[in-house]
């Protein structure tokens, strides 16, 4: 055996869009220069993994590749150039990890850096035992987060915790505002609590019930269900919450976190003066929209790509501070049961966001 293999991992591998994956082992590699290998605690399964095996949406890397880039594990082995002293700590791996030097790095645009690396689209990733990634931007994970969670259930702050979370602080969400959340499940249940945490008043939109009384147990100050409603009842709704709520009548903030046209095109119509809008969720459908409302109302759309990992600290600080949890948004499911999560996920059948533990 070569001195950089040290034994064999198993990882579970798309080898072709819409068929199911395949358990394989592969030699366990010492790390590169400025990498570590970390031994999977935990990884969360996201909408875009099902898009990569479902939904057309193509990986960067080649197939067959292992998907998955909500990671928590401990680091088990370091790099060249990475301190020893991370070894047997636990991390959280970011979803996206940038270079930390080119142009836009050092800008501060960290999240749309050209030479990133995202696990399971890049390289392989986290349904796997193990997960070989770059060390620069990896997270300690610190002891007061782990009080209140165990490693595996805090994989989703990879993703799904923390893009919303970086949504709300690009927005400049403050205490009193009106938060908007359309699509109460996934990104959008983490959302609605960061901005209940941040003291602005929340009204949630879903077409699950369930998704819906879970926002309002968690900071929805208001919650509707917009099953076929049309466009003008939607604003209408929410009209009379905002008036039901003493919230601001301008100055939204609005987040798409549905990752659906319908939701999309729901989010454009509710801007008004001085709103804006952050594009959280994703999807391949395409949408007509009249770009001079932005005008008109002095409002604003933004995109957000993932979030910068920079952030991970904070947002790990407010976990263990008891700000925002995780625990009741989350369910772990065997790795070896992936095929069945997926279809599933696939199905909009789950109720939790599943991690996959090794």
């Amino acid at each position: 055996m070569p001195a950089s293999e040290i034994g064999l991992m198993e990882g579970w591998v798309m080898t072709a869009p819409g068929q199911p994956f395949e358990k394989r082992s592969f030699p366990t590699l010492k790390p590169g220069p400025g990498e570590l290998r970390v031994r999977v605690a935990g990884c969360g399964v996201c909408h875009t993994d099902v898009g990569f095996l479902h939904l057309g949406v193509k990986t960067r890397g080649e197939l067959p590749l292992v998907l998955g880039h909500e990671i928590s594990g401990t680091v088990e082995e370091t790099g060249e150039g990475v301190d020893p002293g991370l070894r047997g700590k636990p991390g959280l791996i970011p979803a996206v990890l940038p270079c930390g030097e080119c142009e836009l790095c050092r800008a501060g645009h960290r999240r749309i850096c050209r030479k990133q690396v995202m696990p399971g689209n890049d390289r392989n990733g986290g349904f796997a035992t193990h997960v070989t990634v770059p060390a620069r931007y990896v997270c300690p994970v610190p002891q007061g987060a782990l009080a209140h969670h165990e490693l595996w259930e805090l994989a989703v702050v990879s993703d799904a915790v923390s893009t919303p979370f970086q949504a709300v602080k690009l927005s400049g969400l403050a205490a009193g505002e009106l938060a908007i959340f359309i699509g109460a499940g996934g990104l959008g249940i983490h959302g609605v609590q960061i901005a209940a945490a941040v003291g602005a008043k929340v009204i949630a939109m879903d077409i699950d019930l369930g998704k819906l009384e879970l926002a309002a147990a968690h900071g929805a100050g208001a919650t509707i269900n917009v099953t076929g409603l049309s466009t003008k009842d939607v604003k209408a709704r929410v009209n009379e919450e905002v008036a039901r709520l003493g919230a601001p009548r301008a100055l939204w903030k609005i987040f798409e976190t549905s990752g659906t046209r319908a939701g999309q095109e729901t989010a454009f119509n509710l801007l008004g003066f001085g709103a804006s809008l952050a594009i959280v969720g994703f999807t391949m459908d395409r949408l007509e929209v009249r770009l001079s409302n932005l005008m008109a109302f002095d409002a604003e759309v933004r995109g957000n790509w993932g979030s910068d990992p920079v952030i991970y600290p904070e947002l790990l600080e407010w976990i263990a501070a008891g700000r925002i949890g995780v625990r009741p948004f989350v369910e772990s499911h065997p790795l070896d049961d992936i095929n069945h999560v997926f279809d599933l996920a696939h199905e909009g059948k789950l109720t939790r966001r599943a991690v996959m533990v090794p």
